[in-house]
Order: structure tokens, then sequence, then C-alpha cells
């Protein structure tokens, strides 16, 4: 029990450590790319994005400084031959690797039960702050369990978009109906469409009826039929996506719910899908990278070449973290179930770091 919670403590230091080195190099990063992108902003609100934006870059590089720092703790205990002497009381090396992977589960549990909440908000809140300060107008866009609610408008009025269901890019509406509003309020014209297609500045729509909504005015008497019609937009299609939020802006407490609304309304959840169970896969994930690191370093370093060693290690863990993010755009794109996207590159890692500890150290 002591040699575990000694092994804990110094794992807990190296990782706090590597973490903090890295997270003052992103702010600084972070702080050069924000004062060029705002460069008429005052410094205040510069440094406001950046803090901001500090937790969504930290929380995206953790693999990076998980490997880090096992290859650091496993490095130390190496050449200090501590592992050595580990090894001669009759204790298997594998036994020392139970600390580190207990405190990385932990960690990983709280990323995501804690850091994850926190996460969307500053990134909801940062993303706000730079379209205003850019002078972005973000779409106002709503999903109920009926269909999508949209809102565009202008100096001349106001339009409430609703369609019943959506194409998966959210380019075509089916079963649209547009209600145009007066400058002051008042509402003008209701437009109904089979479809319509968001096109450059204009909506297509197929398939047409309009009825006017003018004080005195008849509604159905001067409805008209129409095979086609154009309406002015200033929506984009990267303007309604960014609306409808990235997965990283939807606390992943949130997100059973979220999806299941996106589902009823008849939109496609996938990426949100895939986003939650890699969340859910993390922290076996970070255990895989602990374990993979310790294959290459927990070995005798005297008389062999070390760098070429650490170097692997690092290579492999960004690997696998390449291969992490491959699978989950391809999970996103629909080319692989949603579990096997999330899932299988973490658990595929752990089984085969494990393996390769059992080889190296067992034979």
């Amino acid at each position: 029990m002591i040699l575990h919670a000694y092994l804990a403590r110094r794992f807990v230091m190296t990782f706090a450590g590597v973490a903090i080195a890295l997270g003052v190099v992103l702010a600084l990063i972070e702080l050069m790319d924000k004062l060029g992108d705002f460069p008429d902003r005052p410094v205040g609100d510069v440094l406001e994005l950046v803090a901001l934006e500090m937790p969504w870059a930290n929380y995206e590089i953790l693999p990076l400084v998980v490997i880090l720092a096992s290859v650091a703790l496993f490095l130390r205990l190496a050449r200090s031959s501590e592992l050595v002497v580990l090894r001669a009381s009759g204790r298997s090396a594998l036994r020392g690797l139970m600390a580190p992977v207990t405190v990385t589960l932990v960690l990983g549990l709280l990323a995501v039960a804690v850091g994850n909440p926190i996460v969307a908000a500053t990134s909801k809140r940062d993303h706000d702050l730079s379209n205003r300060y850019r002078g972005i107008e973000t779409a106002a866009l709503a999903v109920a369990a009926e269909g999508l609610w949209l809102r565009q408008g202008d100096a001349d009025g106001q339009t409430v978009i609703f369609a019943e269901r959506a194409s998966a890019d959210l380019g075509t509406l089916f079963g649209a109906s547009f209600v145009e509003f007066a400058p002051d309020g008042t509402p003008s014209r209701r437009i109904s469409a089979a479809s319509a297609r968001l096109g450059p500045e204009m909506w297509h729509l197929k398939d047409v009826k309009t009825w006017p909504l003018g004080l005195g005015a008849n509604p159905e008497a001067g409805a008209q039929r129409m095979a086609a019609l154009e309406l002015p937009t200033d929506l984009t299609q990267d303007r309604i996506l960014d609306s409808f939020g990235r997965p990283r802006y939807v606390p992943v407490w949130d997100l059973p719910g979220f999806i299941a609304q996106l589902e009823a309304a008849g939109f496609s959840a996938r990426r949100y899908a895939v986003w939650f169970q890699s969340e859910l896969a993390r922290p076996v994930f970070l255990v895989a990278l602990v374990l993979m690191s310790a294959a290459f370093t927990i070995g005798h370093v005297r008389g062999a070449n070390i760098g070429l060693r650490v170097l692997a290690a690092v290579i492999v863990g960004f690997g696998l973290h390449y291969v992490r993010n491959f699978a989950q755009i391809l999970g996103e794109n629909g080319q692989i179930p949603v579990a096997l996207a999330a899932w299988v590159p973490p658990v595929a890692a752990l089984f085969l770091a494990v393996g390769l500890l059992l080889h190296l150290e067992d034979g």
C-alpha cells in the first residue's frame, strides 16, 4: 500500500508539472493568435477570450500530457533503479503500474464528469463572443419534437422558418413554412413549401403556396400556388450548422437528452452520439496510453538507446490518438457504427499495451 501511494504521488506530481508547462505554452500561443484575430479589441477582451479557450485547449491535449507524464515518470524510476529494487524484492514491475493506472483512470473520469461541462460552457461562450467581436450574428435556431425552427432577418423585417425535418447537412428543409414579418412586427405573408434548398443568398422553394397576412386581407382568397419561388436570405449552411452547436458545446450529462430530442424531431444525431460514446471511452484510452508508454520505458536504461525508446513511445501514443480521431470521423460520416468508432480504438490500444507489457516483462 505504501508503495502504491508513493508511485501515485510521483505520477500526480509529474502529471501536474507537464500539464502546467504545456498549459503555459498553449496560453502564450492562444494569446498571440487572439491578438492577431482581434487587433482592435481591448486587451481585457482578448485575455477573456484566451481564458475561455484554455479549458478546451487543455482538454484536447490531455492524451499528450498523459503520454509525456508517463514517460517522464517511468524514466525517472528506471534511472534511479527503483524498478530494479522493485523487481529484486520479488514483485513484478507490472504491479508498480497499478498506481499510475488508477490515478489516470480517476483523472479521466474527473475530466469527463467535471471537465467536460466546464469545457462546454467556456467553449460556447468563447464562440459567441468571438462572433460578436467579428460582427457575425449567430442564426437563431431551436429544435423541438415537432421540427426545426429558424429565424432570419434584416432592416426590412424578420422571417420565422419552420421545417418538419431536414437533410443531414441542414442544407434542405422539408415541409417548410415561412412567416414574414414587417419591420413593425406585424405578419405580412405566409409561405408553405414542400422543400426549401439553401443556396447562395437565396432559398429555393418548390411546390409553393403563399397567403397574404396584411391587415384587412383575406388569406385564403388571396392565396397563390406556384411551382417554385426564391426568397433572399442572409443565412448560410455554415451559420446554421454553427448555431446548431458543435458536440463539445453540449455538456456530456445533457447529451443523451439532446440526442433523443434530435432523433424525435427527425434529425441526424450521429455526430453527437459518436462524441458522447467517445467521451465515455476517454478514460479507457488514457489508461491505454499509460500502459503503452510503460511498455517502452520501464526496462533497464543502462546500455540501452533510451532516446529511441522515448521517441517510439511518443510516436506510438500519437499514432493511437490519430487512429482514434480517424475512427470518430468515420463514425460521424456513417462509414462504421457509432459504438465501433468510439470504443474499438481505446479497447484495442488497451489490449495491445497489455500484451506488449506481458511479453516484455514475462517473456
